[in-house]
């Protein structure tokens, strides 16, 4: 029997004979645990969860995301390191060590890579945890408005977490080396020698889904199909990448060696063969590389682009400095609300500018084929994909406003189309269009005319989807319908009391510092709450706050998973160099044997390891250009839409990460290059 300290001198001796493979990936496993530890940290901090953030809710969710990339990606560099410790656990196997010995000396390796990993992650966190809850505060613009500290609660659960992970990848070996015999554990790391068949099905398969994804991407117009349609985009995207680096790649190369006249030339005859096989076994790995690399460019041009282009954001979600809204009230009141922006100006040393003031009665519709009408319900109910708002005007508004004398009959109105690109479905407003008569609900209008423009659509921010507004001949038939619609309808009381009335708003902007003008829209928000009860004010500089809160939740969350699966993308590469270079020492020797000098096997073998490891980063790119359409819609529906600011961004990300990637190769390819000339030669 053998002595028990005998397995814990093996398991360090097995560690420290294997260190190129395993610091790696201990440094993995524990800035994992650091990342993860930071982030579950800051979701339970006190200050966010008792003020009811939103930023709590999206950093929770990045903590889940976290970790379940975490599981992923550590079961898949411990792939990596149990395929090159098979030949060794067979030669202990055929010395007389049996497999439960095997398991001793597994599970003290496993003990010990589980303890330096969790203890180091998370005393790296902590001290880290400082440097980012600062960064994070930078970026929200929020001084010190979140109290810091270290969660008892997120180290004992970060604890659990991983160790419970690196249980089962114990586990997961155990039962590898328990399935396998002997001899297979000798032949472990050779596997896969045989030439690839081409599978051409496959191949098909990844055209299409690829192809598909593309699809998606370019002809999606209406940011609202958008939301849904972008992810069955990157699930085709994805099957497609896979099926492409591990079919396509090979179908490739053979149909490269049938053409004889390329094949049969001392250079290329070289490298397709190499290829061939070189695709073979890193067709997994090079589709991980891609999918990660994708995941890093888009996420990172998207929310620097949100950040970077925010002041377009809050211009573009609040074209007015600030709107005034409430619902029910009197001339009178109109009145007094009018006095307080005045007197709130003076105090604060701003004055107002392009002002609009405007009543308007809200609905949703949705335009019925089958009778040509359009079916009105309360106002926000989206619970049909079809439905569209629509906004009744007062023809005396919309005289004031544009400055016009028109004059209206009971069943006459003006149309304006209000188009934000926002709709479901293009045709049921175009099914509107160039109409002479429109019905709503069972009532027959004559369309006078259709707009070109209306001042009050501007202004009116409130609504982000596409509709249209009406203008009708007075504010009694607006209130007929509001009656009619709001009585009847199943929503909260609340909102049937807001929405079920007459609106009044009044927008304008403000002329003075940002400093002043944030205290003037404080003080209207603070004495209109005091004297109304259903009255509001929506602002820029109000809304900043929150603005930033969100956005830069999204940079911050949009960084940090970033730098995660660019650490699993820099681990995936080095795994495969180490990988690639014990393959490629053999083939180094046998291509020397049959006459190719030292210099043409360099070359030989550089080109193939240069086209393989940047291959990936070839089709990320590729796969962020044709989303990149589908991504403008996605951001409009977060209010960025400046198209230029987001290329220029997103020109930036892929730049700074392609060097990074460059650098990254550039490192690991001396790991590569010392195991297959310093141990070929």
């Amino acid at each position: 029997m053998m002595n028990s300290k005998i397995y814990g001198k093996l398991a360090v001796t097995n560690l420290k004979n294997n260190k190129k493979s395993y610091i790696p990936y201990i440094l993995a496993s524990a800035f994992s645990v650091m990342m993860y530890f930071i982030m579950d940290n800051l979701y339970r901090n006190r200050s966010l969860v008792e003020k009811g953030s939103p930023l709590a809710i999206m950093l929770s969710y990045a903590a889940a995301v976290i970790l379940i990339f975490s599981i992923i990606f550590l079961f898949y560099i411990n792939s990596f390191l149990i395929k090159r410790r098979k030949k060794e656990l067979g030669i202990y196997n055929i010395l007389g060590m049996g497999k439960g010995h095997l398991g001793k000396m597994l599970f003290l390796e496993s003990v010990i890579t589980t303890v330096a990993s969790i203890i180091g992650g998370i005393l790296a966190g902590i001290l880290l945890s400082k440097l980012v809850y600062l960064i994070l505060l930078k970026i929200l613009h929020m001084g010190g408005k979140i109290e810091y500290r270290i969660s008892l609660a997120s180290t004992g659960m970060t604890t659990i977490l991983f160790g419970a992970i690196f249980i089962l990848i114990f586990l997961y070996n155990l039962l590898q080396m328990k399935l396998s015999n002997p001899i297979e554990l000798l032949r472990g790391g050779n596997t896969g020698e045989r030439e690839p068949k081409t599978k051409w099905i496959m191949t098909i398969i990844g055209i299409l889904c690829l192809a598909g994804g593309y699809s998606i991407a370019l002809i999606t117009k209406e940011p609202m199909a958008a939301l849904g349609k972008f992810f069955i985009a990157v699930i085709l995207v994805i099957i497609g990448t896979y099926a492409l680096f591990m079919a396509g790649s090979i179908a490739f190369l053979k149909m490269l060696r049938n053409k004889k006249s390329y094949y049969y030339k001392t250079r290329h005859f070289t490298a397709v063969s190499g290829m061939i096989y070189r695709m073979k076994q890193n067709a997994a790995g090079l589709a991980n590389i891609c999918i990660l690399s994708t995941m890093v460019l888009v996420m990172v041009a998207m929310t620097v682009s949100l950040y970077g282009g925010l002041n377009d954001v809050i211009v573009t979600r609040f074209p007015y400095e600030a709107q005034i809204t409430s619902s029910g009230i009197n001339q009178k009141e109109e009145g007094q609300i009018e006095e307080i922006i005045k007197n709130m100006t003076k105090k604060n040393h701003t004055v107002t500018t392009s002002q609009i003031r405007f009543h308007v009665g809200r609905f949703t519709t949705v335009y019925n084929n089958k009778t040509k009408q359009l079916d009105m319900m309360a106002a926000g109910d989206y619970s049909n994909s079809n439905a569209v708002d629509l906004v009744m005007i007062p023809l005396s508004d919309y005289n004031q406003t544009e400055g016009k004398n028109v004059k209206l009959k009971e069943n006459e109105v003006l149309l304006y189309h209000r188009n934000h690109k926002r709709t479901h479905k293009k045709s049921d407003t175009e099914a509107l269009k160039n109409k002479k008569v429109i019905q709503l609900n069972s009532i027959s209008y004559k369309v006078v005319d259709e707009l070109d423009r209306l001042a009050i659509a501007k202004a009116d921010t409130t609504s982000f989807i596409d509709g249209w507004y009406v203008v009708v001949k007075d504010s009694s038939i607006i209130t007929s319908y509001l009656k009619d619609i709001y009585e009847n309808s199943n929503i909260y009381d609340e909102l049937k009391e807001y929405y079920g009335k007459i609106q009044y708003s009044y927008s304008f902007n403000l002329n003075g510092s940002r400093a002043n003008r944030a205290k003037t829209e404080k003080s209207i928000q603070k004495q209109l709450q005091k004297k109304f009860a259903n009255c509001s004010i929506e602002s820029r500089e109000l809304s900043r706050e929150s603005f930033y809160e969100l956005y830069g939740g999204f940079l911050f969350i949009g960084i940090f998973l970033g730098i995660i699966f660019l650490m699993a993308t820099t681990l995936i590469i080095y795994y495969k160099q180490i990988s690639e270079g014990y393959d490629d020492r053999e083939r180094y020797q046998i291509m020397q044997k049959v006459g190719m000098s030292k210099k043409e096997v360099r070359h030989s073998i550089r080109s193939q390891v240069l086209l393989v490891f940047f291959l990936p980063l070839i089709m990320a790119v590729i796969h962020l250009a044709f989303a990149f359409k589908i991504i403008t819609k996605l951001l409009s529906v977060l209010n960025l839409t400046n198209i230029s600011l987001f290329f220029m961004y997103t020109v930036g990300t892929v730049a700074v990460f392609a060097v990074i990637y460059a650098i990254i190769y550039s490192i690991t390819a001396r790991e590569y290059y010392k195991i297959i000339i310093c141990r070929g030669e």
